[in-house]
């Protein structure tokens, strides 16, 4: 076994608050160090804001999950949503612990070949593949999952013309009991029309039939929705044995597993309401194990985690710009971080720490981030003790979709930084200039 880092143990002095009718204030513990190390010196060292990424943490989440299904299935393989974060430096900790790469457009498949991933281990989603990509995933014997008909005949054409064949599965979309119904993406099981695609592929020589795959929904925060689904995939692959004496490879379960960031609105937190990995592993692998199919025929279960996996691997520093005081007496605090870079606070409510001890009063606070537009809102209301200008906070469960969904608008990108295993930290993508900026612009000649 690996030895592991010692970390000296701290005391932290909590304060509560004044009590009130609803019981004692709103604890705001500080948050100054990630995986050991300071915050503060980060921020130094390379300014602010800052994106933070534990990849102790991604190695932990990737460990508890693999657990989860391995101890339930005989056959478990993942493959990393590179539209959740496809930073190469992610990425390829991903890849390091045996997860292929699951794409929805040619650029993340040219991303995910760039890191060393195979083709054969590339699942190629998406309702828009064009036909050269279709044509190179193909030939890469990437699985091709078909989104709909007009995808179907597309890609029949090229092999035949080309001369070519292509492992593929359909993606199905399902009645789960869940509102709204992911209904877009896909081929409906309940009126028929999966079965249509599944003999259509069947008659064609040159398209092989390798799985069945559904993504039902994003941030589930019901197991029994993953039941009923990999029920109805069990039973199509189980007809499609019967049928043809065709036995698929693998049944892909999609993404969609809650994190632990809390949305918008919702009454109790995340880390209360979540399913756990085990919860959603018992209801998928139950599902499979007790359908018609036989035990030595039963299909590798593949899923694409992404947001369990990263959310909480990711952090961003900033700091207080200004205070003031609203209309309604409210206090506002500005800080570095605005909805550009932080693309999720439109539907989360993130956690926000001091990095520094503080008094331990708290009041009710709006924190804005610095671009000038009305929507630049962190948080719309929380509990927060008083911070002055350049003070620093951390922000924490950012790294699903913030680096993915990101915008140059009014402020260049910052660094970005990883914390490896031995608490060192790496520049993993530069702070954007001007030059970066415009060094795709062209100027017409009567402008120069």
């Amino acid at each position: 076994m690996e030895k592991q880092i010692f970390e000296r143990p701290t005391i932290t002095k909590l304060n509560p608050g004044v009590p009130s009718k609803h019981g004692v204030g709103t604890v705001i513990a500080p948050m100054p160090m990630v995986d050991g190390v300071k915050v503060d010196e980060l921020l130094d060292k390379f300014g602010s804001p800052l994106y933070i990424i534990s990849e102790s943490t991604i190695r932990r989440n990737m460990d508890e999950i693999k657990r989860a299904f391995t101890v339930r299935y005989p056959k478990v393989q993942m493959a990393w949503s590179y539209k959740t974060n496809y930073l190469d430096a992610v990425c390829r900790i991903f890849l390091q612990e045996g997860s292929w790469a699951e794409v929805v457009s040619g650029f993340e498949y040219d991303k995910a070949i760039r890191n060393n991933v195979k083709g054969e281990h590339i699942l190629f989603n998406g309702p828009g593949k064009s036909a050269a990509e279709l044509e190179k995933a193909a030939r890469d014997g990437a699985y091709i999952h078909i989104d709909h008909f007009d995808e179907l005949f597309l890609l029949a054409g090229i092999c035949q013309n080309k001369n070519i064949e292509a492992r593929v599965a359909i993606r199905v979309n399902m009645d789960v009991g869940i509102y709204p119904k992911w209904d877009r993406f896909g081929f409906n099981y309940e009126n028929g029309e999966a079965w249509d695609a599944i003999n259509r592929i069947m008659a064609n020589p040159k398209l092989k039939l390798m799985g069945l795959h559904t993504h039902i929904g994003t941030y589930i925060m019901t197991a029994e929705a993953y039941r009923i689904a990999a029920t109805k995939l069990a039973e199509l692959a189980y007809n499609i044995g019967n049928k043809f004496n065709h036995h698929i490879s693998y049944i892909d379960m999609g993404g969609g597993f809650a994190s632990r960031n809390t949305l918008r609105g919702a009454y109790l937190s995340a880390d209360d309401t979540t399913p756990s990995f085990e919860e959603y592993a018992e209801v998928i692998t139950s599902a499979i194990i007790n359908s018609q199919i036989k035990p030595d025929k039963l299909p590798t279960i593949i899923l694409e985690t992404g947001r369990a996996l990263i959310d909480d691997a990711g952090y961003i520093a900033g700091t207080v710009i200004a205070n003031k005081r609203l209309s309604d007496g409210r206090r506002a605090t500005i800080i570095d971080v605005g909805v550009n870079f932080l693309f999720t606070a439109f539907w989360y409510d993130h956690k926000i720490h001091p990095t520094i001890q503080h008094s331990g009063a708290v009041e009710e606070t709006t924190i804005y981030g610095p671009l000038c537009m009305n929507i630049d809102v962190i948080r719309p209301s929380l509990m927060f003790p008083p911070m002055k200008q350049g003070d620093r906070l951390l922000i924490t469960r950012t790294g699903a979709y913030n680096n993915t969904q990101w915008m140059q608008f009014i402020a260049t990108r910052p660094n970005i930084v990883l914390i490896d295993k031995d608490r060192n930290a790496h520049i993993i993508r530069k702070a954007e200039s001007v030059e970066d900026v415009a060094n795709n612009e062209v100027i017409p000649k009567h402008l120069e």
